[in-house]
């Protein structure tokens, strides 16, 4: 009797011991799994993606600032028509749709020329917004959707537009998607990295997809 009380008594410490190892096993596992689903940080410079094409044609809903030199009482803004055509001072609507700011200067100075409304006009066209040319931004940030692209969009900057990384956000998991010469091309990008000054920011093309990650937790 005295025996059997006494492998009893020698039983608890060695299941304590044993419990104390899996909870050990477990916890390894568990810090395992989120090193692997997690991953060292980007190197954004091994991110191999094709240069940005720069599209500066204008199209529906763009919107560009047009100066006469010496008629200072003309509207500066104008937004591209749904069918292209912009109604413009001295010669109306014209149609803009696929040119380029330099093509539309030329337009409207012939027009002017042609119409003898002035004999050698100075005119001056930079677009402002490009509403037909947009960047789709989804996943963990504020405000999801689409965007439209301005001269010189980057990476964080339609983050910001999109009202910032939200608080699940895992920074260092940014997917960016653009559309390459043989079919789309996805990057995974730290902006941790841009934004500690270790890479530089990414300047965007329309059509670019930004996906940002969740973090494990």
């Amino acid at each position: 009797m005295a025996s059997t009380f006494s492998n009893v008594g020698r039983s608890q410490p060695t299941t304590t011991r044993v419990l104390r190892v899996l909870r050990h096993a477990c916890a390894w596992l568990v810090l395992l799994t989120v090193a692997a689903a997690c991953g060292p940080r980007p190197d954004n410079s091994r991110v191999r993606l094709p240069a940005p094409i720069e599209s500066t044609t204008v199209g529906p809903g763009d919107v560009f600032s047009l100066e006469i030199v010496g008629e200072k009482d003309l509207p500066k803004e104008y937004q591209v028509a749904s069918d292209g055509t912009v109604d413009l001072p001295y010669i109306h609507r014209v149609k803009v749709e696929g040119l380029e700011p330099q093509q539309i200067q030329a337009l409207i100075r012939k027009q002017l020329v042609e119409k003898k409304i002035l004999t050698d006009p100075s005119v001056v066209v930079s677009v402002q917004t490009y509403n037909s040319k947009r960047v789709i931004v989804l996943g963990e940030v504020q405000k999801p959707g689409s965007f439209p692209l301005t001269p010189g969009l980057t990476l964080l900057q339609i983050v910001s537009l999109a009202g910032g990384f939200n608080a699940i956000a895992n920074k260092d998991r940014v997917n960016l998607t653009r559309q390459g010469k043989e079919g789309p091309v996805t990057v995974v990008i730290s902006a941790n990295a841009i934004t500690e000054g270790e890479s530089p920011d990414f300047p965007l093309q329309a059509g670019d997809r930004v996906y940002v990650h969740q973090r494990v937790f």
